[in-house]
Formats: C-alpha cells, sequence, structure tokens
C-alpha cells in the first residue's frame, strides 16, 4: 500500500490546470496562513495508515515576494525536514530535503485562505495539496488527493492547528 505524508499528495488535472490560471492573492499585510502549525494526528484519516509521532509546518514570510513551507516530521524511522520557496504564482520551484513526496512545487493562492499546491517528482505529477485557513485563524485544513496502488482516486482531510509561539 503506498502510504502519503500529511506533508505536501494526485488530484484530477482539472484542479491543477483551474489553480495556475488563477491570479495569485496579492500580497497582504498578515496572511493567514504565516506562522506554525501542528498536525492534529489524533484526527488522522484510518486509511492513512500509522500515523507520525508529529509534524509541523512552519510559513515563513521571506519579504521579498516569497514564501517558504518548512515541515518537520518525526515519525517511528527518524526525523524528515523538507522546504520550498515560492512565489503564489503557480510557477515550479525546488525543494529542499527530504524528496519522498516530490522535489518541486507549484504553489497558487486563488483566495486569502486558500493555497493550492501541485508537487512534482523526476518531472511527473505527484500530488496535488489545498489548503484552507478557518475564519478564526486557528485551524487549517488540508486535502490531499491522490489515487491509491490500485489508481483509485482519493481524497483525504488532514487538520492542523496553530501553533503557540
Amino acid at each position: 500500500m503506498k502510504l502519503r505524508l500529511p506533508a505536501m499528495a494526485v488530484a484530477s488535472l482539472g484542479l491543477t490546470a483551474m489553480a495556475s490560471s488563477l491570479a495569485a492573492a496579492p500580497p497582504s499585510a498578515k496572511s493567514p496562513f504565516l506562522g506554525k502549525w501542528e498536525l492534529d494526528v489524533k484526527t488522522m484519516p484510518v486509511t492513512y495508515g500509522t500515523p507520525p509521532k508529529s509534524v509541523t509546518y512552519d510559513i515563513v514570510d521571506l519579504h521579498n515576494g516569497r514564501w517558504e513551507t518548512r515541515i518537520h516530521i518525526v515519525d517511528d524511522n527518524g526525523v524528515r525536514d523538507m522546504a520550498v520557496s515560492y512565489a503564489r504564482d503557480g510557477q515550479a520551484n525546488s525543494g529542499s530535503g527530504y524528496a519522498g513526496e516530490g522535489d518541486s512545487a507549484a504553489v497558487n493562492s486563488p483566495a486569502p485562505n486558500v493555497l493550492v499546491m501541485s508537487l512534482a517528482k523526476d518531472k511527473g505529477l505527484e500530488s496535488v495539496r489545498v489548503y484552507a485557513v478557518s475564519a478564526n485563524g486557528k485551524e487549517m485544513t488540508e486535502s490531499a488527493a491522490d489515487v491509491d496502488d490500485d489508481g483509485k482516486p482519493f481524497v483525504r482531510n488532514f487538520r492542523f492547528t496553530r501553533a503557540r509561539r
């Protein structure tokens, strides 16, 4: 069975095309995405498999029109770190660190509280993730779309809460 980390997953090409055709959201004074997020491992879908011990996302404004998402995963196999710096314009950007989920990403923001991330690995579509921040800014949902080993599509949702600094 193919397992996916809740950090970066294949949706229909229609979603990818729609996301890349939308204009990136203009930079804002303070986006609801910026900051540190913790995965609620207790609410992970049972179809995921063995959950990690912890997953954190740190979304940082680099102040040059670009953001960086830094992901830290701790599980029974150790620690995995990955990062990708991007402008929210739907263009490809190389990632660094662990590349099990992809070696490049394109990110678009069709609304201030929505990010769409398309991941590629070895020059092929690997996965698509959609992130949405709640109206109160305290929760973020990641919808991870992919296909299983039999080629059947699925979507799993993962819940993140804003970490206390």
